[in-house]
């Protein structure tokens, strides 16, 4: 078996980590609407405002990739080094869950640069910290993991839509927002637990600069009203302290969900498995 190309894969992920930590992750699916039976592609997309660079698959960097749907979990398959990162076969009946974790990759940022990105993604906290350590000039030093899920819509809502998945960092919405239009409320979960003080930011596809923020309450709750249907792409960072032995200073999660939400006031499809 020729290794070069997959070595080459995982070098230019490594070398590329500065740009892919930077920017917003997201999946960007061949169809939010899969009939029955379709074989879905499943894109990995990195940028800003809705414009993204595919990411390609690189099996050395992914903790774990799969669809929830009828009750069960799959592997979602693919080429190394190949874009789209994957596919499967939809159920199609309810609305299905893909996820995909990335293993913890290391980047040094600028000081600067790292301190505007800390304001950025609404972690003053972090900032603050810094500061008080007398470390605010120095660069930013850190492992970061993505988390980041996709909803099909399915000819029926689906109760797993609100169940999470397990993964460290997570947006889990209360109802199934593609099944109804109206606020979107969810809970956001660490390690399991929900987690207060987290900025919520969401963007849709068809207005990206206008982006909605909320910050979750002592239960991880948020609360966002979107104003439209359409693709919606809902993002949130956290970070923490890594141990005295650690090669980085913290150790950051990057959330996302994205999901088309009808564009009428309200949809008829029933809950689900």
């Amino acid at each position: 078996m020729n290794r070069l190309p997959l070595l080459a894969s995982v070098i230019a992920a490594l070398l590329t980590a500065p740009i892919l930590h930077a920017h917003d992750f997201w999946i960007e699916p061949s169809s939010f609407h899969p009939e029955v039976g379709m074989t879905v592609a499943i894109g990995l997309r990195v940028g800003q405002n809705f414009v993204g660079d595919q990411v390609r698959r690189t099996a050395p960097l992914i903790e774990s990739f799969m669809v929830r749907q009828a009750g069960r979990d799959e592997p979602i398959t693919g080429i190394d080094g190949a874009d789209p990162a994957g596919w499967f076969r939809a159920d199609g009946r309810a609305t299905a869950v893909v996820a995909y974790q990335s293993r913890p990759s290391f980047v040094e940022v600028p000081a600067a640069t790292f301190e505007e990105y800390l304001q950025l993604e609404g972690l003053e906290q972090i900032a603050a910290i810094r500061k008080q350590r007398g470390r605010a000039d120095t660069s930013g030093r850190e492992y970061f993991s993505r988390y980041a899920k996709a909803l099909l819509t399915g000819r029926d809502a689906s109760d797993a839509v609100s169940r999470p998945l397990g993964l460290r960092y997570e947006i889990v919405p209360d109802t199934d927002p593609t099944a109804h239009r109206g606020p979107l409320r969810g809970r956001v979960l660490y390690d399991g637990e929900p987690l207060s003080g987290a900025l919520v930011v969401a963007m849709s596809e068809a207005a990206p600069s206008a982006r909605l923020t909320a910050r979750t309450d002592n239960a991880g709750a948020f609360s966002l009203a979107l104003p439209r249907g359409g693709v919606w792409l809902i993002k949130s960072v956290h970070m923490v302290d890594t141990w005295w032995w650690s090669r980085a200073d913290w150790e950051s999660f990057w959330a996302s969900l994205t999901f088309e939400a009808p564009d009428g006031i309200a949809d008829e499809r029933s809950g689900g498995a």
